[in-house]
Parts: structure tokens; C-alpha cells; sequence
């Protein structure tokens, strides 16, 4: 299994001087803003990735009805 990703950047101050903690897996430590922090993976979202950048759009049959009239 490969390594986790490290973040880039704190998300309370935006600097990138950070630094695993002691706390345990997935815990970070600020240097700049003296901040903890934990990242959690929680999975996947079942609707998947939209092509528009929008929500997933489920049912494709119904948004092209009103295009065809036109």
C-alpha cells in the first residue's frame, strides 16, 4: 500500500510549514499558526463526478425532453 498524501498548506492560516504530530496518523501541526489538526478519509460519493462541474445529473432522459421540442 503506498504512503498517504501529506497536505500543502494549513487550513486554518495557509502556510505551508507543517509537520506530523505526535497525536497519531493523520494529525498535523502548524509551526506557523501553532495549530492541530486531523485529516480523515471518509470514502467515496455514490453519485460520482458530473461532466459540468455540477451535481450529478442521474437521469438524462428527462433534462433532453424539453430540447427536443425546440
Amino acid at each position: 500500500m503506498s504512503e498517504r498524501a501529506a497536505p500543502f498548506y494549513c487550513p486554518y492560516c495557509g502556510d505551508e510549514d507543517l509537520r506530523p504530530s505526535e497525536e497519531g496518523h493523520g494529525t498535523w501541526e502548524c509551526a506557523a499558526c501553532n495549530r492541530a489538526f486531523r485529516l480523515k478519509f471518509l470514502g467515496l460519493l455514490t453519485r460520482g463526478l458530473a461532466r459540468d462541474g455540477g451535481p450529478a445529473d442521474t437521469n438524462d432522459d428527462e433534462t433532453h425532453r424539453g430540447e427536443e421540442g425546440a
